[in-house]
């Protein structure tokens, strides 16, 4: 039989930038120990090992309860940048958990997360937004963004920041509206979204119609649409190639027309032709959406009397398979036929 050999080189798939990581349920206490050694290097190792084990949710939970949260918490202030770049990935990945999420909440991470918004390095301010898009897309993280007067900064940060970082501001800003749109007003995000939506991007053309949705729903937030003169530009998205777009770009123009000054802004654009093609879309938020905004625009007599005409087409919507095309059917014919 041979004889026994040990050799000296190390195992061919070993990565030499993760720590080793110890049997079973020794692995994430050693790492969280890690953490806070004081050599670079040895937080370096730790942090990448950490971002492979909380991939799975079991381990991010038993990260969280090991203490990884505070630890990383004190590493978003490292001086080290790939230190503080891996720390706000591996944020990120818990992010991605819901019980992530609430111990985000608990722990108060968001704040410190903030404190990275003018990061130097590209990779960690990324994963730091990509970490606050995951927590806003949540009722309770788009609450916490907001309470924690974040929006304002976000709002800021918008017309400086790099596209693809851009679009993670804006889809985050997007939720946080929803929750309280007069924060993003009060720092003139109307007009810093209107120039959002002429973007090249797709990405950032989407989210920032999605936000104006949310910025248009209180009686301020559609007088300042108003003065911005924004709804000829959300008539131009009516066309756009993308059904997220243009069924927030229908949705705003709803919330707009609302009020007078906001119908007849719309129907100076020439809205009433774009929003009669998008009548019969197949995606169901462009086609309800497109309802909704004709129904308040026929409030206004000019556009009943035209939308009249077309009362035909607006009928075949009342046999819709979704009930909720039917009904917005139902009531824009209700409103265009009315008579005084």
């Amino acid at each position: 039989m041979a004889s026994t050999r040990i050799s000296e080189q190390l195992p061919p798939l070993l990565d030499p930038t993760k720590a080793p990581v110890a049997f079973g349920n020794r692995a994430l206490p050693r790492l969280s120990m890690e953490l806070q050694d004081p050599e670079l290097y040895i937080r370096q190792r730790a942090l990448t090992a950490l971002c492979d084990l909380v991939h799975d949710p079991e381990r991010a939970y038993e990260a969280i309860q090991k203490g990884c949260l505070e630890r990383l918490k004190v590493l978003l202030e490292d001086e080290d940048a790939f230190v503080r770049t891996k720390a706000t990935e591996v944020l990120y990945l818990l992010a991605t958990h819901n019980v992530g999420r609430e111990a985000f909440l608990r722990y108060d991470v968001v704040g410190p997360l903030s404190d990275l918004l003018d990061e130097p390095v590209d990779a960690c301010r990324r994963n730091m937004h990509r970490a606050l898009k995951m927590m806003a897309e949540f009722p309770a993280g788009a609450a916490c963004i907001v309470s924690q007067g974040l929006v304002h900064h976000l709002v800021m940060k918008i017309p400086v920041e790099h596209e693809e970082i851009r679009a993670l501001v804006l889809e985050t800003l997007s939720c946080c509206v929803r929750v309280d749109a007069l924060p993003a007003l009060q720092s003139d995000g109307v007009a810093i979204l209107r120039e959002q939506l002429a973007s090249t991007s797709l990405a950032i053309r989407r989210a920032a119609a999605s936000a104006m949705v949310g910025i248009s729903v209180p009686l301020e937030g559609k007088q300042r649409l108003c003065e911005e003169h924004v709804l000829p530009v959300l008539v131009s998205l009516l066309s756009d190639s993308d059904p997220g777009v243009t069924a927030s770009a229908a949705g705003t123009i709803m919330n707009t027309a609302v009020i007078t000054k906001g119908k007849y802004q719309a129907l100076e654009a020439d809205a009433i032709p774009p929003l009669l093609r998008l009548v019969e879309s197949a995606d169901r938020a462009v086609s309800a959406n497109a309802l909704r905004a004709l129904t308040c625009l026929a409030e206004a007599p000019p556009a009943r009397l035209e939308l009249l005409e077309h009362l035909p087409l607006l009928r075949t919507r009342l046999s819709h398979p979704e009930s909720i095309i039917q009904r917005a059917a139902q009531t824009a014919i209700q409103v265009i036929s009315w008579k005084p």
